[in-house]
């Protein structure tokens, strides 16, 4: 294993009850790497955290955290990483602090070095003025920056976030993202499971798809946008008369119509050139244009277009079955 590798998995594989959820899964994040892990549901991710974070174990292959074998040395790996699950688990009975303070000695950090822990984490995740409430008065975004400053007390290497920003407000995942951003910058590695592909396209270094248990793409969120073969040019008519009549126009192949919007998008790797033949073409017929749009792949096209976006049921029962 490379001496940067800080998450490594080689030819993992799970079954449950006799149903493969996982099938020689083989991923490498690199230290100081936010690194997203993108399915359906049911394609394995939850089984993956699972298996990584030591929850469960592999039936074969091989996985390590921060060169620690998962399997052969659970106790090291979980001192390396850290988990953060889809909801905030905080005592909503006790303020910031205390939660932090509880958690720290558990931790078994000495006193004076949870002190000091606890005002870093505080200050770090924007919580120094709300530290004395209670955290059942939080907001939902609040709940979650606490709970993930919970689990750094220990400065571990490597953090699994599963799904960290679900329901929250799109200026509390704003903010957790800046967070996300901050410590990875500080070094510490991160695998991210989300179903905002939003989020791992702005988070994300590397990007690995699964579907039925296997990696069908990696690469950076641009690298496999660009995979998609390049723009599409979309032309908005002005009136139903004026798209009932594109319709009847040959567009090409690839065309895309729709109709709720009275539109229709070409691929095309010169959208200059594009443009200016369908204007033409538009023009020739006597078709009224009301907005012309250069549409670029997005990761939603790159989920669809590797997934078919519906993860197998029996896949998806049997890793529910497990949780």
């Amino acid at each position: 294993m490379a001496s940067t590798s800080m998450i490594v998995t080689r030819g993992l594989r799970k079954s449950f009850r006799g149903t493969p959820v996982l099938e020689n899964l083989n991923i490498d994040v690199a230290r100081g790497e936010i690194f997203a892990l993108l399915g359906p549901n049911g394609a394995g991710k939850t089984t993956t955290v699972n298996i990584l974070t030591t929850l469960l174990k592999p039936d074969a292959g091989t996985a390590s955290i921060a060169g620690i074998d998962v399997v052969h040395d659970p106790a090291a790996a979980r001192a390396a990483l850290s988990l953060t699950g889809q909801f905030a688990a905080v005592d909503p009975f006790q303020s910031g602090a205390e939660n932090l303070a509880m958690m720290a000695r558990l931790a078994h950090l000495g006193r004076k070095s949870a002190r000091i822990r606890t005002a870093e984490l505080l200050e770090q995740f924007d919580l120094e003025g709300a530290a004395g409430r209670l955290a059942s008065t939080y907001s939902g975004g609040m709940r979650r920056r606490l709970d993930l400053a919970i689990s750094l007390l220990a400065a571990p290497p490597v953090v699994f976030l599963d799904e960290p920003t679900t329901g929250l407000d799109p200026r509390s995942r704003n903010q957790m993202w800046s967070v996300v951003r901050e410590l990875t910058a500080g070094g510490t590695t991160i695998l991210l499971t989300t179903q905002y592909l939003e989020e791992a396209d702005q988070l994300a270094d590397s990007v690995a798809v699964l579907n039925h248990g296997t990696v069908v793409a990696t690469g950076s969120p641009a690298e496999l946008k660009a995979g998609l073969n390049g723009d599409r040019v979309e032309l908005t008519f002005e009136t139903d008369v004026a798209y009932a009549g594109a319709r009847r126009l040959d567009f090409g192949a690839a065309a895309v119509f729709d109709d709720e919007r009275s539109a229709v998008s070409v691929p095309s790797s010169a959208p200059v050139a594009t443009t200016r033949e369908l204007l033409a073409l538009a023009d020739r017929h006597g078709l009224a244009v009301s907005n012309i749009s250069l549409l670029k792949p997005t990761l939603d096209d790159v989920f669809l277009h590797l997934t078919g976006a519906i993860g197998s049921d029996t896949v998806s029962n049997a890793e529910e079955a497990a949780a």
